[in-house]
C-alpha cells in the first residue's frame, strides 16, 4: 500500500497592479478601451477508446488524441505520448518495471515528486493528494497552479511489478487564464485514464 508522501508546498506570489488613467479634454469624446477578451474554445466531446498497443498497461483514452511513440533520446520501450492536435496539448507516459524492488520503487516515486516540484519557480501552488480509483488502485496526483506548462501530474503503481507516471503539458505560451477550459478538460481525461487503467 502506498503511503502518502508529504509533498504539499504552497508558494505565494504578490502581484502589484497599477492602473493608468488618461484624462481627456471636455470637448473630446471619452473613449474607453475594450477589455481583453479570449477566443472561444470549442472542446471536443469526452469520448473514449481502449489503448490497443502492446504495453504492460492499458486504459481508455480520448478519441480526440493520437497515440505517439516517445522520441526522447532516453525514452524506454513503453513510453508513449497522447497528443491532442486540436488543443495542442499532450500527456506523456513513462512506464518502468518495479521488479519487486522496494528501493527502486522509492527512487521512482522520489523522481516523480522532483519532476513535479521542478516547476515551483513559476507555480504559485503545488498540491499532492491520493486518488483512490473505483477498483481500489491508489494514484498520487500533483496539481499545479500558475503560469506553468504542466498543471497535472500523477503516478500509479502496484508496488511490485508496474509503475506508470503521467504528465499533462500545454504546448502553447498563451496565458493560462485563457486556457482554463482546456486545463480542466485535460484533467478530466487524466482522471478517466486512471479510473480505467489496468495492468497486464
Amino acid at each position: 500500500m502506498i503511503a502518502k508522501i508529504s509533498l504539499v508546498r504552497f508558494l505565494f506570489v504578490s502581484v502589484l497592479a497599477a492602473g493608468i488613467y488618461a484624462c481627456s479634454d471636455d470637448k473630446e469624446p471619452d473613449y474607453q478601451p475594450k477589455p481583453t477578451g479570449f477566443n472561444r474554445l470549442d472542446l471536443p466531446a469526452h469520448e473514449y477508446q481502449p489503448l490497443t498497443e502492446e504495453h504492460p498497461y492499458t486504459f481508455e483514452y480520448s478519441k480526440a488524441a493520437i497515440v505517439q511513440k516517445d522520441t526522447f533520446m532516453k525514452a524506454e520501450p513503453h513510453w508513449i505520448i497522447l497528443y491532442y492536435p486540436k488543443l495542442n496539448t499532450r500527456i506523456q507516459f513513462t512506464y518502468k518495471p518495479v521488479n519487486n524492488d522496494p528501493k527502486r520503487l522509492q527512487n521512482m516515486m522520489a523522481d516523480a515528486a522532483k519532476l513535479a516540484f521542478h516547476h515551483d519557480k513559476k507555480a504559485y501552488s503545488i498540491t499532492d493528494k491520493i486518488l483512490t480509483t473505483k477498483d481500489g488502485k491508489k494514484a498520487i496526483i500533483f496539481e499545479l497552479e500558475g503560469e506553468v506548462p504542466s498543471h497535472y501530474q500523477f503516478f500509479v503503481t502496484d508496488t511490485t511489478k508496474h509503475y506508470l507516471r503521467g504528465a499533462m503539458y500545454l504546448m502553447t505560451a498563451t496565458e493560462n487564464d485563457s486556457l482554463r477550459p482546456v486545463i480542466d478538460y485535460m484533467k478530466a481525461d487524466c482522471r478517466h485514464i486512471l479510473e480505467t487503467l489496468k495492468w497486464k
